[in-house]
């Protein structure tokens, strides 16, 4: 258990549903279980990794816990106060502790708008009208390997790295406590994703930030994070620190996923555990364990009873009958 004085994000229960609606008619006719069902916490100056295949509810699980999109039940307690009871008003003003940085810096930054007005415009939003304003502006852009110069560019006149290199100083700009990096680097060139890790780190240490990171690449994540949460079909199957997770994982879909990282020295080359068949669709997701259709271990009980989390060594959870 953590020290409630530690903890600066608790998730407990999330659930978000999307509605399917037949053409033409206006009523629900089925539901995407997008996040069922997910706990977490994250501690103050922590990084918490998120990991899964495409379409587990990681970016739905980040959005929902900042209310981009509204949860359909479930807590999201940050600084002790439940996001999900707060007025629009009351959250607009909390959320200059709580930023995003979002996947593709092409899309996150208006094409129209020049460089000093985009890292600026939390101050508008916020209704912060700082008299160094544009001393502060470059001292963001310097902070993440611009130069100071840039305010006067527009969007397209940078590479990939550099606009990400934007967003996050717009995210700094109103110092968050708290900062989901929703796949920050999956859209930029293997040299750059370093860069752009390193920086994410250093700025954790000058800062004592937080970071919900959100991430297919098991790499990546392990880099950043402390501890890291695996997801399947909206649920988390297993979480544990970086260590554990990556080097003794117990569920056999963390296996299957740590299983296909390549690995650059032959001699340190393991079995790949190929998943039979395709990912079931959250319309419709199994009975028992989500992933007993796919698991090479599956038995009798996993088809008819849905696993909980259960502690297995010293800090690590698992969603498994048969993990010990």
């Amino acid at each position: 258990m953590h020290d409630a004085a530690e903890t600066l994000l608790e998730v407990r229960n999330l659930r978000k549903y999307f509605p399917v609606n037949k053409r033409f008619l206006s009523h629900a006719v089925a539901q995407v279980k997008a996040v069922d069902d997910v706990s977490f916490s994250i501690l103050k100056g922590e990084t918490f990794g998120l990991v899964g295949e495409s379409g587990c509810g990681k970016t739905t699980t980040g959005r929902a816990v900042l209310r981009l999109i509204e949860p359909d039940s479930g807590e999201v307690r940050f600084d002790g106060v439940d996001l999900r009871n707060l007025t629009k008003a009351e959250l607009r003003r909390k959320r200059r502790d709580l930023q995003i940085i979002f996947q593709d810096p092409y899309a996150s930054l208006n094409p129209r708008m020049k460089i000093g007005r985009i890292v600026g415009e939390p101050f508008v939003i916020h209704g912060i009208h700082p008299s160094d304003r544009d001393d502060r502006v470059a001292e963001l852009l310097t902070l993440v390997g611009l130069d100071s110069s840039a305010v006067n560019r527009y969007p397209h006149e940078f590479s990939g790295g550099q606009r990400q290199r934007i967003g996050i100083a717009r995210a700094l700009a109103l110092k968050p406590k708290l900062i989901v990096a929703d796949e920050p680097v999956s859209a930029l060139d293997v040299s750059i994703q370093a860069q752009i890790t390193e920086l994410l780190r250093e700025l954790q240490r000058r800062f004592g930030l937080a970071y919900l990171f959100i991430s297919h690449s098991i790499p990546v994540v392990e880099q950043l994070s402390r501890r890291i949460g695996v997801m399947y079909l909206g649920k988390l199957v297993e979480v544990g620190t970086a260590e554990q997770i990556c080097w003794s994982p117990k569920h056999p879909y963390t296996q299957a996923l740590i299983s296909a990282v390549p690995v650059p020295d032959p001699a340190l080359r393991t079995k790949r555990i190929v998943l039979r068949g395709d990912v079931p669709t959250p319309l419709n997701p199994p009975g028992g364990c989500r992933f007993h259709t796919r698991c090479p271990i599956a038995e009798e009980r996993c088809r008819k009873e849905e696993p909980v989390l259960k502690p297995l060594d010293e800090g690590r959870v698992a969603a498994c009958h048969l993990a010990s």
